[in-house]
C-alpha cells in the first residue's frame, strides 16, 4: 500500500505500542479528532492515545487507502477487546512538510 511516508510510521509505531516513535510522526500544532473530541498539541495527542491504548487495546489492519493532494484516507480494520470487534474505520490524514497535521477517525 502506498502512503506517505508519516502515515506508514504512524501504523508501525501504533502496532509496536511505541508512544515515542508515533509522536514523532506528527507536527508540534497537530491534531487528532476521535470520538468527538479534539486533541490539539502533541501533549493532548500523546494523552489520548495512550488511554486508548490502555482503555480499549486493539489492533489496525490496513484495508485500503487513497491519496487526493495532502489528505490521505486509510481504512483499517480495528479488532481489539471491545463491544463490536472487529469495526471498520475510516482515519483521515492531513500531511504537510512531512508530518501529519491533522487526524479525524471515525
Amino acid at each position: 500500500m502506498d502512503l506517505p511516508n508519516c502515515i506508514r510510521a504512524y501504523f508501525e509505531a501504533d502496532q509496536r505500542d511505541d508512544a515515542a516513535a508515533l509522536m514523532a510522526t506528527f507536527s508540534p500544532e497537530a491534531v487528532v479528532e476521535d470520538e468527538r473530541h479534539r486533541h490539539a498539541g502533541l501533549d493532548a495527542i500523546r494523552s489520548w492515545w495512550i488511554e486508548a491504548k490502555r482503555k480499549t487495546p486493539h489492533v489496525n489492519a490496513l484495508l485500503d487507502a487513497t491519496t487526493t493532494g495532502d489528505v490521505t484516507r486509510v481504512r483499517t480494520r480495528v479488532s481489539g477487546d471491545f463491544p463490536g470487534s472487529p469495526v471498520t474505520l475510516l482515519l483521515t490524514f492531513t500531511v504537510a512538510n512531512d508530518a501529519i497535521a491533522h487526524l479525524e477517525i471515525a
